[in-house]
């Protein structure tokens, strides 16, 4: 009854549903435990305690006192946060390999960047997210783990570079996504091989008997507050695929780039207010002239390519539309229906860019977008927007025909 089309893009919700739920449950915790910590109180001598904090909320009172080791005695009952992270990396991990990897040619590889093999491109994806983590280890481990600001400018450099790296070989939406995915993995790889460990050797210290050593904590904190610093960048960079203003632009990664130093300048803000250390508008106005920099840069000068330049050779999946029955039929409809505002200059009254980023005026970009026109115009009435451009029921069939056709082979 379903096509695997239509399975494949109700899988995708089901996954995006999944990812965003846990993501929520991950960044509320890790911002309410930041600022519960930045918050403690230590204006009197609590014994082993480092600080309390007295909190009201749903019609109740708690009192909250944080250990810097651990309490004399061992509680029976000890709440663990980490599946919030590892269920978010494992959800995006699953929608990178749903869109990205088995949509490779059309949301992934730029053939007019570098002329990839789909396995190229998924291989490319895989390991740089690898070399990610081991890089950022590597130096938090080195002595500069002594010297965070260095260490953080230094991952920010290391981020920057990476955004740029993605952009010379994928397309801008992929360059995005992938930064967001490199950085969330250093978040989760932080929980996963550092903070969680870190905090299980204290208590076997503890359940041992012996007096835990106080740097495992330090080194745990240092991981927990980058993760702090880059959580508001990576929703940013997450979200960005549905504005093609952020990542149809050749300056992307700087747009990019510039996020993540916004995101220090947010975190900097409510770190301080809720560690009582002032108010520090300022970051605020920064914040506001970063983010006009990028609204700024997403319609900037660009060094466009030759317009009589030849286009990019269809090949795989994309062939094989532009090679079934029909397609020169549906090519029309695209061209008639749709083609107003998927154009590289949108002559329809109000839209003033390719919606989505999606151009569909010649056959190479109605082949290479097939699937999206066969769900959002063949199978749905999602496009066009009120059916503003009057598509008739027997173009939408036709659609349907001409996708169902290429798909049988």
């Amino acid at each position: 009854m379903y096509d695997w089309a239509v399975i494949e893009a109700w899988l995708e919700f089901a996954v995006r549903w999944t990812h965003v739920i846990t993501a929520v449950a991950w960044i509320g915790s890790s911002f309410y435990f930041i600022a519960l910590d930045l918050g403690l109180r230590r204006d009197r001598d609590m014994g082993m305690a480092d600080g309390e904090e007295w909190q009201v909320h749903g019609g109740g009172f708690y009192h909250i006192q944080k250990y810097l080791v651990a309490p004399e005695a061992m509680p029976e009952h000890l709440t663990w946060f980490k599946w919030e992270s590892y269920s978010t990396w494992l959800s995006g991990a699953a929608m990178l390999i749903l869109v990205y990897w088995l949509g490779a040619e059309l949301y992934l590889i730029d053939p007019e960047k570098a002329d990839l093999a789909v396995w190229q491109g998924i291989l490319i994806s895989a390991v740089s997210l690898t070399i990610g983590w081991l890089v950022y280890d590597t130096l938090c481990k080195s002595k500069l783990g002594e010297r965070p600001t260095t260490l953080m400018l230094l991952l920010f450099v290391l981020l920057v570079v990476m955004g740029w790296g993605y952009n010379q070989i994928f397309t801008g939406r992929a360059m995005m996504l992938h930064l967001g995915a490199f950085t969330a993995t250093i978040m989760t790889a932080n929980v996963f091989f550092i903070i969680m460990p870190n905090q299980r050797v204290v208590v076997a210290d503890l359940k041992a008997g012996r007096k835990p050593d106080p740097k495992y904590g330090k080194i745990a904190k240092l991981r927990s507050t980058h993760n702090n610093y880059l959580t508001l960048p990576v929703i940013f960079l997450m979200l960005s695929n549905h504005y093609p203003l952020a990542f149809a632009t050749q300056w992307n990664w700087i747009i990019a780039a510039l996020v993540f130093l916004m995101g220090v300048t947010i975190r900097h803000y409510f770190n301080s207010l809720h560690a009582r250390k002032g108010n520090p508008h300022w970051t605020w106005i920064v914040t506001l002239l970063l983010f006009i920099a990028c609204a700024w840069l997403s319609t900037g000068p660009q060094f466009l390519p030759d317009e009589d330049a030849k286009e990019v050779e269809l090949k795989g999946a994309a062939l094989r539309f532009a090679k079934a029955e029909g397609f020169e039929e549906v090519h029309a409809i695209v061209m008639g229906r749709c083609s107003m505002c998927h154009a590289a200059e949108p002559f329809y009254d109000g839209i003033l860019w390719p919606p989505k980023g999606v151009e569909l005026e010649t056959e190479t970009q109605v082949a290479r977008y097939a699937r999206m026109i066969y769900l959002q115009a063949g199978r749905t009435h999602a496009m066009p927007p009120a059916n503003v451009s009057y598509m008739e029921p027997e173009e939408r069939a036709k659609i349907v025909e001409w996708y169902e056709a290429a798909t049988r082979g």
